[in-house]
């Protein structure tokens, strides 16, 4: 029976943390692909890109992975009941439970990172900890079927790690070399650690007003998580 993999849509998702990892994991064989949200109208990525959902919440079959994907959408994500209730369901069942990027934050929102080593966007990694997660600044971070992917273009590694696990590391790497996966930089700009100062304090100056939104909503997560 084909392994049943689902993505999370939802309105200004970041793009680039679905379709990497989508492209890798839609790879592989005997796999089912979902794109899920409440309904079936389009959903538009926070950069334009608009997505169609190929099945609801109520008709999702039982996934063995579920994935939840980041993005400036991702604050509303982490107070709508319905929502944290669909991948509370899912995650009781499913044999991973997966996040690229600040999708971690949902799946905190959730209770699902309590006592969990876990990894999102460098920017919102304080952010962790009030949701009951161990922080750890690594590309992937793997806690027992807990499997969360940093910023981004770490869906990518994200997913060739969970490849390897779901099938073996040969099937991985012939994925990898499909994508001609093999990243080489033009700048040392990707991380904190190599930018530039200027560039990391602009990058900071961009994420101020959004880092503290989404604090504000944390504490609130956090708050609720702890009357449960």
């Amino acid at each position: 029976m084909a392994l049943q993999i689902g993505f999370l849509l939802f309105p200004q998702l970041q793009q680039l943390d679905l379709t990497g990892p989508y492209d890798v994991l839609a790879s592989l064989p005997d796999v089912k692909v979902h794109l899920i949200w409440k309904d079936l109208a389009p959903v538009t990525a926070s950069t334009g890109l608009v997505l169609l959902p190929t099945t609801t919440f109520q008709d999702c079959p039982k996934l063995d992975v579920i994935c939840i994907p980041g993005g400036s959408g991702v604050g509303p994500l982490m107070e709508d009941e319905q929502t944290l209730t669909f991948i509370k369901q899912q995650a009781a069942h499913a044999q991973y439970i997966t996040s690229v990027c600040t999708g971690s934050l949902v799946l905190g929102a959730a209770g699902l990172l309590r006592g969990k080593r876990a990894t999102t966007h460098w920017a919102y990694h304080s952010l962790l900890q009030p949701l009951g997660a161990t922080p750890v600044k690594e590309r992937v971070v793997r806690d027992g079927n807990l499997f969360t992917g940093g910023g981004i273009t770490a869906g990518i590694d994200f997913a060739l790690t969970l490849a390897a696990e779901l099938f073996d590391q040969d099937t991985a790497e012939l994925v990898q070399l499909q994508l001609e996966y093999a990243p080489a930089p033009p700048f040392t700009a990707g991380c904190p650690d190599t930018a530039p100062t200027q560039v990391l304090d602009e990058a900071k100056r961009r994420a101020a007003e959004s880092f503290r939104v989404r604090s504000q909503i944390t504490q609130r997560a956090a708050a609720r998580l702890a009357l449960q």
